[in-house]
């Protein structure tokens, strides 16, 4: 053991005089132990003892390279450390990448339901209560909880006209009950097709001189007007066009029993012909 250490267990020397007289060693880089501690291990430290009757200037050279070590070796562990942390954490201020197994449309993150369509992107879409909602697919509102479209085999339909006069309000048609692709009204998200009947601008003809009785049995002239109507066939679920009905005549070969006009006007339009919208949907469903 060297001559400056002094044995386990004895008396300390006072911690700030060192044995060459010098200045207080600083702290936690070489030196004395401090008081009351056993002296450190051998392989503490990486200076080496001074060689016997060399003088105090070799081992406070050694000390002072000892303490730039180990500052070095702080430093190096610090930059480390940083770098470390910089490579694990993420970037601020960038966009995250979808999580996988969700819906197409990124930052939805809802998964489809297993045979079903991915959920459109539209803004209008709906989630239908009634069966008379369906008519909004004819205006471009795809009905989320309607049946999927898969093809013409098996599809349930409904069908729907606007009228000339209000042409974003729709009425539902009459479709056959013993026909495949009849639905009934509470049956509305088992259908896959909607039929929209758009009235053809400027298809109006010569109008039809019909007498009737208002409620005050007083006798009125109802001009009734036949026109043209196009049929275009979309898929419940995504308000996309998967087919054309063609051309559907709203004939006035006789006035109605009952009929329902606007006041102003004394104008009343007939109907598209149940017949023709039966036809074309046989051809396109059956």
């Amino acid at each position: 053991m060297s001559d400056n250490y002094p044995p386990y267990g004895e008396q300390q020397p006072d911690p700030n005089v060192t044995p060459w007289s010098g200045p207080p060693a600083p702290p936690q880089q070489g030196g004395y132990p401090p008081y009351g501690q056993p002296p450190p291990p051998p392989h503490y430290g990486t200076a080496l003892p001074p060689a016997p009757n060399s003088s105090n200037k070799g081992l406070i050279i050694g000390l002072v390279a000892g303490a730039v070590v180990v500052i070095l070796a702080i430093c190096g562990a610090g930059i480390g450390i940083l770098l470390a942390y910089d490579d694990d954490e993420p970037a601020r201020g960038t966009s995250s990448t979808p999580t996988l197994g969700t819906g197409s449309t990124p930052g939805t993150g809802t998964a489809p339901t297993p045979g079903q369509a991915d959920p459109p992107n539209n803004n209008n879409s709906m989630t239908a209560r009634y069966s008379s909602d369906l008519s909004n697919v004819c205006e471009g509102s795809p009905i989320l909880n309607a049946a999927p479209y898969s093809g013409p085999a098996g599809a349930k339909a409904y069908t729907f006209s606007n009228n000339p006069d209000r042409p974003t309000y729709w009425s539902s048609k009459y479709v056959p009950s013993d026909k495949s692709y009849y639905a009934k009204g509470s049956d509305y998200q088992k259908v896959s097709v909607v039929g929209c009947l758009r009235f053809d601008e400027g298809s109006q003809g010569a109008p039809k001189k019909c007498q009737y009785k208002d409620k005050d049995e007083k006798q009125v002239t109802v001009d009734y007007v036949s026109s043209r109507y196009t049929l275009t066939l979309y898929a419940a679920r995504t308000a996309e066009k998967i087919g054309d009905g063609g051309t559907v005549t709203a004939p006035t070969n006789r006035c109605p029993s009952f009929i329902s006009y606007d006041k102003t006007t004394m104008r009343a339009y007939a109907a598209p012909d149940s017949g023709t919208i039966e036809a074309a949907l046989d051809k396109f469903l059956s």
